[in-house]
């Protein structure tokens, strides 16, 4: 299995300017980086920052959303579920630019965004329409589009593994599967390491975010992280196992995410910390 962190600990826009985390993460022993991928105008930044990440040793997976209504995959209109593949095209292009292996996120409505209601079959319909689409796009270029749960606070269309594993049936790509997040399934499942369980036998494990229960530094909570990890151990995933903790730095995400206050000393502790966290869990397990 492969260690990351993704960048949203600092910055929802990774440059040259952010050498030093980077240094710093390479120099602890990451393997790679996540790096979000929200501004889709500029795929050469992209490319530059690619070479940054080769001088240092790091591989890279990206972190994005749907960004608003007028992207939305599982829009009644049209126009915003074509506008939700182009945005993956362009998506796509800043990837590939970069070297990335993967787009990982909540590809399936914007964040935050609710009708009051759940999901109804049509909404469901549309986005297994959207991830089929662009599953051949995914493939095409060589990279794996991880969908991601998320909490009933953050989205509506899916929140459990059991409906992500249901969406995958439907959706049946090799270029599309299933981001299974540790903070997400503390809230969601009954039994979270039961619900990785499942998702592991159908095949469908893209991608683990390792996050604790208040999103801080990974061993500081009270999230089944150490069990997930010794599943995915005993399950033979190879995988990435990417921490992802929020705090104040991007006051949209905090915004988005309900973080309102900070879990953590300091972002280098989340560095120090939970890579070292994770690397006991791999032995233990």
């Amino acid at each position: 299995m492969k260690i990351g962190i993704n960048l949203l600990l600092w910055t929802g826009h990774v440059t040259p300017a952010h050498r030093p985390m980077l240094e710093a993460i390479a120099a602890t022993g990451y393997d790679g980086a996540e790096i979000p991928v929200f501004d889709t105008s500029d795929p050469a930044h992209y490319r530059r920052l690619g070479q940054l990440l080769d001088d240092l040793g790091l591989a890279r997976t990206v972190c994005s959303t749907i960004p608003d209504a007028a992207h939305n995959p599982v829009s009644p209109d049209p126009a915003a579920r074509t506008a939700a593949v182009d945005h993956v095209r362009r998506l796509l292009d800043c990837a590939v630019e970069l070297g990335a292996q993967s787009i990982v996120g909540p590809l399936f409505q914007p964040l935050g965004e609710f009708t009051g209601s759940p999901a109804t079959a049509q909404e469901l319909d549309h986005c297994a329409e959207f991830l089929r689409t662009i599953g051949p796009l995914f493939a095409d270029a060589g990279l794996v589009c991880a969908v991601e749960p998320l909490n009933r606070f953050e989205a509506y269309l899916l929140n459990t593994g059991a409906q992500a594993e249901a969406m995958m049936r439907r959706v049946d790509s090799s270029a599309v599967g299933v981001l299974y997040d540790t903070f997400h399934a503390h809230i969601e499942e009954k039994d979270p390491i039961a619900a990785l369980d499942s998702l592991l036998a159908a095949q469908v494990v893209a991608h683990i975010h390792i996050a604790e229960n208040d999103r801080g530094t990974p061993g500081k909570g009270h999230a089944k992280i150490a069990e997930a990890i010794a599943l995915l151990q005993a399950r033979g995933y190879d995988g990435w196992l990417t921490i992802e903790a929020f705090g104040q730095a991007v006051p949209e995400l905090a915004a988005a995410t309900r973080v309102w206050r900070d879990f953590f000393a300091d972002p280098m502790e989340v560095v120090s910390d939970g890579y070292a966290y994770i690397r006991r869990c791999l032995a233990a397990a």
